[in-house]
């Protein structure tokens, strides 16, 4: 165990923190070299130990063994704005269209799973997430007029996980979810009128918080060749962002939203799974994010509790994934993914700042193991343009659309032992 738990240590200093972008909302499209490969799908059918990200009782599933790999994430966001500039008091946005800079990432995933009898397992799951990270030049003034401007977020998330299978093919799990963000932001002092804070609305550098929270769920076998599996994610509660309490909600509160997966899993064809998972992904319920521009603009100033956000709305994303083990030491993975992006077309102008509007998620992916305990895996997707348009709220002659599409591809190492 000592072994293990130094390589759980070591996992927290490679990932401290890393940075992933707006997939499904800002949550990742899947977790994981093999969970990604395959869109996601996995709350049924685990096969690594980074499987506690999705469901923690896969954990008991798994063995012993460590994983660990990285990703290359390269999303493209750009917004257009149409329509002339207006006097005051109108917000207007000089027209044309412009492109977010920082086009590339690395962001890594570690895990180990030990167990600890045959019935229970320990292990550890660290991973990230990210999602409103854009970067815009501060030529012809900016985008909002004051210079340079964008937005930067990092999550990490460490889970530890004690799993046990209260039979021989039903378990359960339970993660208590370390949670470590940082954010900053910049460009946005024209909003200081709107702001219950003008010096800690933009351009104080980067400010982290920590928080906590837990994850439950269930994975085991229905039939001989049907598997199920839930798990449940509650609100992950965040210190305040003490340095943006004038931009968000709540004096500058970001809690982590509440996530519910549930899948199951068919092999009744000889050497396939087919996989699907629903996920649902509650951003309303955190007002940073959740509460619209307007009219809470209006009625509030930001940083308020009731401080305009960026209007997300909830997500419910369907998953779909294809396991074929191809020869003992191979198999190959496809998968397909769809939610209907969280922003709408009245909250446009804020986000400018996080275009998560991604819906479409096609995955590819394999395993090829080289002995009994070692094994690489791959991975690539494709999530193709979408764009939001609408007008802007504050000039409305204008319009505005946002626009983002991305590519990424994994590979990691897992050893079992």
């Amino acid at each position: 165990m000592r072994i293990e738990l130094a390589l759980g240590v070591s996992a927290l200093v490679a990932l401290s923190p890393a940075t992933a972008l707006a997939t499904n909302g800002y949550f990742s499209h899947g977790y994981g070299t093999i969970n990604k490969g395959m869109a996601g799908a996995g709350t049924a059918l685990s096969q690594d130990s980074i499987a506690a990200a999705t469901n923690p009782a896969g954990m008991a599933f798994v063995g012993n063994r460590v994983d660990g790999g990285f990703e290359i994430f390269s999303p493209r966001r750009k917004y257009t704005v149409e329509g002339a500039v207006s006097p005051p008091p109108a917000f207007s946005l000089q027209p044309g269209s412009y492109q977010s800079s920082r086009n590339g990432f690395v962001i890594p995933h570690l895990g180990f799973n030990h167990e600890l009898s045959n019935s229970t397992s320990f292990g550890v799951s660290v991973f990230a997430n990210g999602g409103m990270n854009t970067d815009y030049s501060g030529e012809s003034g900016g985008p909002f007029y004051a210079g340079r401007t964008g937005v930067n977020l990092e999550q990490l998330f460490i889970a530890p996980t004690w799993s046990w299978k209260f039979s021989e093919n039903q378990a359960i799990g339970i993660s208590p979810v370390i949670a470590y963000q940082r954010f900053e932001a910049e460009g946005l002092q024209s909003f200081a009128p709107f702001s219950s804070d003008a010096s800690a609305l933009s351009n104080n550098g980067t400010d982290d918080a920590w928080g906590y929270g837990y994850q439950i769920g269930w994975q085991g076998e229905i039939t001989d060749t049907l598997r199920g599996g839930v798990s449940w994610r509650n609100i992950l509660e965040m210190n305040e962002f003490d340095q943006y309490r004038g931009l968000f909600a709540e004096q500058g509160d970001f809690d982590i939203p509440q996530m519910f997966n549930a899948g199951i899993a068919w092999s009744g064809l000889q050497d396939h799974w087919f996989l699907l998972d629903i996920q649902h992904i509650r951003y309303s319920e955190i007002n940073s994010i959740g509460n619209p521009l307007l009219p809470n603009l209006q009625t509030a100033q930001l940083g308020d509790d009731n401080g305009a956000g960026f209007g997300w709305d909830d997500m419910t994303i369907i998953k779909l994934g294809w396991q074929w083990q191809q020869t003992p030491a191979h198999a190959w993975r496809a998968g397909v993914s769809y939610g209907e992006n969280p922003i709408s077309d009245e909250d446009v102008l804020f986000n400018i700042l996080a275009p998560g509007v991604q819906e479409w998620h096609l995955t590819g992916g394999f395993t090829h193991e080289f002995s009994a305990s070692l094994e690489v895996s791959g991975m690539a997707f494709y999530s193709p343009s979408k764009e939001v348009s609408g007008t802007n709220p504050l000039a409305p002659n204008q319009t505005i659309a946002v626009q983002m599409h991305q590519v990424g591809a994994s590979i990691s190492v897992g050893w079992a032992y």
